[in-house]
């Protein structure tokens, strides 16, 4: 059986895969689709975030293992999610069939400008600093990762935040991971598929294309959606992954 990795990004949780899992699942009949929390999120928000993303594949093998899933692993992940699959590919190729990478942005092929738009600094130093409502802050993450209206998932994202509170030190620690964390110059030793949404307002789509060109894999780009490409289209990721994985069936 075919096993799908999810894994999503800087204090997300499982979660927050909404009804993509399901969506995903029915567009890979057969397949197995496990969403997994990183340590410090979702079920596992009271347990210390590593500052290492080698640590947090540790964490993801681990788990998987505890629950008799066998390698080799299919990866599908977004932002940080994309750091760990990157750093798991490298450090266990034997564990990753394929890895596809959403909207992710990594040193040394990334400028920070780029890793972070510049227009959201001040939306994001305000919400550090002066905090805001719980709602408030779901309203600004939607805003900041959507480009179309999505007003059905603040009432299951609000009550993720209630039952999963990531601690600040937490969100601290996995943004400290995601700054150190380097990619390797060498290519890819697994089937690498980058999805990128152009018109990403959170993080510049050049990120995933400068990836791609350099570790000389396939790149697929939508118009339209934001940074939570998932939520905005999933049938078209789907539809990507379905597409490159169609010349390994043959």
């Amino acid at each position: 059986m075919t096993i799908w990795v999810l894994l999503r990004g800087l204090t997300r949780e499982s979660g927050h895969w909404g009804a993509f899992v399901e969506q995903f699942q029915a567009a890979l009949p057969g397949a197995c689709v496990v969403a997994l929390d990183l340590s410090g999120n979702g079920a596992l928000f009271a347990q210390p975030s590593p500052t290492r993303v080698p640590d947090m594949v540790e964490h993801c093998r681990a788990h998987l293992a505890s629950a008799g899933m066998v390698a080799p692993y299919h990866l599908l992940a977004m932002s940080l999610g994309a750091m760990v699959a990157v750093a798991w590919a490298d450090a266990y190729p034997p564990d990753v069939a394929a890895q596809v990478l959403i909207n992710t942005s990594m040193r040394p092929f990334s400028r920070f400008y780029q890793r972070l738009r510049p227009a959201n600094y001040g939306v994001l130093l305000k919400l550090a600093l002066l905090g805001a409502t719980p709602e408030g802050w779901e309203r600004t993450v939607l805003r900041l990762t959507s480009n179309r209206a999505h007003p059905e998932v603040l009432a299951p994202w609000l009550a993720l935040r209630q039952a999963h509170p990531v601690s600040r030190i937490n969100a601290l620690r996995q943004l400290l991971a995601a700054a150190r964390f380097t990619a390797p110059m060498a290519l890819p030793a697994v089937p690498t598929l980058v999805l990128a949404s152009a018109n990403d307002q959170l993080v510049n789509a050049e990120c995933s294309r400068a990836l791609a060109r350099h570790w000389q894999c396939e790149i697929r780009q939508h118009p339209t959606a934001g940074h939570d490409l998932p939520l905005d289209d999933a049938p078209w990721v789907a539809a990507q992954v379905l597409e490159f994985l169609r010349p390994a069936a043959r």
